[in-house]
């Protein structure tokens, strides 16, 4: 979604002078998207010898955008009770949840369908049902040190972007050079992809298999850095007084960093997926 939303904006049909044009690009590329999801989800499930397809369906139409949608409404009833003209029309939130219950959910179901429709993906090797015993790590190894270490290359490529974009969004400021973005955006998967897959391969050469979750937050951790680096710039470059105020700022760039930590999370296991099938299936087995 967001690679599609960028690739609009680098060729100009997205601009600073198009008021709210990005977020609505943004917002249908997303509930299209919903497709690709729904597929991508259940050809997962299915190699994993899931059976219970409606259940992983539902929590792809409603786990992220479910939380998503709670947080922002939470946020919009303290604007509405401020009495502020910044807060969403109920009509507009009306409209988003048509949009969710009416294109997006459907088109998961559908994707899901797709994708439990065709063969299930084989492992290249076969493996054991009896799990074998992980011998004990090096304390470099354990599994919190790596994953918090993993965040900090792929914070590291876009904090100074980061910077930028706060500035826009919460100083008033326009922001228009998305042909650097798209680039610090290739820069951030090249990263996130580089770094899982560097720490899995040194998890596989110390008998630890247990690869797929860790991969996920090995690379996602770098959305707590995100967070940091946004209560860091709250307290040096904003001045902000009020109560409520604070707590827009908090809620929106918590909902930024689950956004991300989604975003990066999916980028370092898809990666270590594509990764450990690629060195298993050159594998002999005599």
């Amino acid at each position: 979604m967001l690679l599609v939303t960028m690739i609009f904006a680098v060729l100009g049909f997205l601009s600073p002078s198009n008021r709210g044009g990005l977020m609505t690009a943004m917002l249908l590329v997303w509930v299209l998207m919903g497709l690709l999801a729904g597929y991508s989800s259940s050809r997962l499930y299915k190699m994993l010898k899931g059976s219970e397809w409606k259940k992983i369906t539902l929590q792809t139409a409603f786990l992220f955008p479910g939380v998503a949608f709670v947080i922002f409404f939470i946020l919009n009833a303290l604007i509405w009770g401020e009495k502020s003209s910044g807060a969403v029309p109920f009509t507009t939130m009306f409209a988003l949840v048509l949009l969710w219950f009416g294109i997006s959910v459907p088109l998961v179901f559908v994707g899901s369908y797709l994708g439990f429709k065709k063969p299930a993906m084989e492992p290249p090797v076969k493996t054991s049902k009896i799990p074998r015993q992980i011998p004990e790590q090096a304390w470099y190894m354990n599994p919190l040190f790596t994953i918090l270490i993993g965040g900090v290359l792929p914070f590291g490529a876009v904090f100074i972007e980061l910077f930028f974009i706060l500035t826009s969004i919460w100083l008033h400021q326009f922001y228009y050079i998305f042909g650097f973005l798209f680039l610090v955006f290739v820069i951030l998967v090249i990263t996130c992809a580089e770094i899982a897959v560097v720490l899995c391969y040194f998890q596989l050469c110390s008998e630890d298999y247990m690869w797929w979750w860790r991969s996920y937050l090995t690379s996602g951790s770098s959305a707590l850095y995100l967070f940091l680096y946004a209560a860091f710039y709250f307290f040096t470059k904003l001045q902000i007084t009020k109560l409520v105020s604070g707590i827009l700022y908090f809620g929106y760039m918590f909902l930024a960093s689950y956004a991300f930590f989604v975003l990066t999370g999916t980028i370092g296991f898809c990666a270590c997926f594509w990764f450990t099938r690629l060195i298993y299936s050159s594998v002999k087995i005599d």
